[in-house]
């Protein structure tokens, strides 16, 4: 019988979190991030092995994700880091434009309550 009050020393669980203990949060948030724009390009039909999949409900919400992660995010990540995953979100709100037949609303795009409204010829922030 083992003693209940002793911690293993297998243990996966307090191996994963001292793991995670040791990762920055800005690592953590920008992998989170790049999870959701890699499935949001998917549902855009911007993956080389699906190009014929689109799923425009399902890239908006991702995209809607990644838009409130950045912006929650955006004093930890620092300009350095968020400038890329804001490019990045960016250039997934215009394919979102672009794949759309019934276009959104201005401002009412996925994301746009977060980063405001995106136009193809827009300016770079």
């Amino acid at each position: 019988m083992t003693d209940p009050f002793s911690t293993p020393q297998s243990d996966p669980l307090a191996t994963a979190s001292r793991d995670i203990a040791e990762v920055p949060s800005v690592e953590i948030i920008s992998t989170a991030a790049l999870h959701l724009m890699s499935a949001a390009a998917v549902h855009l039909g911007l993956a080389e092995d699906l190009p014929d999949h689109r799923d425009l409900d399902e890239a908006r919400s991702l995209i809607d994700a990644l838009a409130g992660l950045l912006d929650a995010s955006a004093q930890s990540l620092g300009h350095h880091h968020a400038a890329p995953l804001r490019d990045g979100l960016r250039s997934l709100q215009l394919a979102f434009q672009e794949a759309s037949t019934i276009p959104d609303e201005p401002g009412t795009g996925p994301g746009e309550k977060y980063t405001g409204e995106v136009h193809p010829a827009a300016s770079r922030r």
